[in-house]
């Protein structure tokens, strides 16, 4: 009789636990079914032309994907790692009020009236507006000083002595040394002084800095140069150019900056006499950066 209750105790309990097994396919459901209603909510939003709810489902939808429990370990929401910058909406009150002010007429004298400028890209930040409208100015100027360069150098034919592009860094002149300096020296020739008074009289009116840097070729320096090595001549060299700036044509030194690079930025091959002519140079950059007072 022991031994019958026993097993039938057993049983009971087994039979307790069994729902418990049989139930766990409504936590499936359940998920389908959520599914399903955000999908035919989308479709509904859809199916409308009101763009303006269709915005909002996506953008609620969006947050509720990203912002849930991931599914696997190591996981960020339902979607995964998402950059919700990318999936951000622009806000409609501003459109509205664009197309409000552009129907008001040219005439209108208000404030937003620059705001409303296509080519201001942010009109909430009013410093960076000044900032980005100073780099335009500056850009204009460097456009107009490289044209200027450039014709002075076809009417004086000094194409093989003056080299002008314009890097990303800025607007750069590439001098040879030959008529520069001499060999092995960083004192200028008196005929340089008409192209670099040329240049000093654009620099003036210019609001970037000016970077003065001198190259040489891998050879090392003679004797009878007076320098220790490349590095000492082509920092020499490029302070040649800076004090006749400062001292000749008197230029604010705030606007300057030099070094000295030697033979580890070659512009050619140093094994060919023509390389090594190319490397034996002073290059001078009119930098896109505003100075620091502006």
């Amino acid at each position: 009789m022991r031994q019958r209750i026993k097993k039938t105790g057993r049983s009971g309990r087994k039979n307790r636990g069994a729902p418990d097994q049989r139930d766990r396919w409504m936590i499936t459901y359940a998920d389908l079914i959520t599914l399903l209603l955000i999908f035919f909510v989308v479709m509904y939003a859809m199916s409308r032309l009101d763009t303006e709810k269709y915005d909002i489902v996506t953008q609620s939808l969006q947050a509720t994907f990203q912002s849930g429990d991931s599914i696997l370990e190591m996981g960020s929401g339902l979607t995964g790692r998402a950059d919700t910058e990318k999936h951000k909406n622009p806000p409609s009150e501003p459109e509205d009020e664009e197309q409000a002010s552009s129907s008001s007429g040219a005439g209108s004298e208000s404030p937003d009236t620059e705001v409303k400028d296509p080519e201001v890209k942010d009109p909430g930040a009013a410093p960076m507006t000044s900032r980005e409208l100073a780099f335009r100015e500056q850009e204009a100027e460097l456009s107009g000083f490289m044209e200027v360069i450039k014709q002075y150098v076809a009417d004086n034919q000094l194409d093989e002595d003056i080299f002008i592009s314009d890097e990303p860094q800025g607007i750069a002149i590439t001098l040879s040394d030959r008529f520069l300096f001499d060999p092995g020296q960083a004192d200028l020739k008196e005929g340089a002084a008409p192209v670099l008074g040329k240049l000093a009289s654009l620099f003036q009116d210019l609001s970037a800095t000016v970077s003065i840097e001198g190259h040489t070729d891998n050879v090392p320096v003679g004797r009878m140069s007076g320098y220790e090595d490349n590095w000492e001549l082509s920092g020499g060299r490029a302070m040649s150019v800076l004090r006749f700036f400062l001292e000749e044509q008197n230029l604010n030194p705030d606007s300057f900056q030099y070094a000295g690079y030697a033979d580890t930025r070659p512009a050619a091959d140093n094994s060919t006499r023509e390389g090594r002519q190319k490397n034996r140079r002073v290059e001078i950059t009119v930098l896109r950066q505003l100075r620091a007072q502006q």
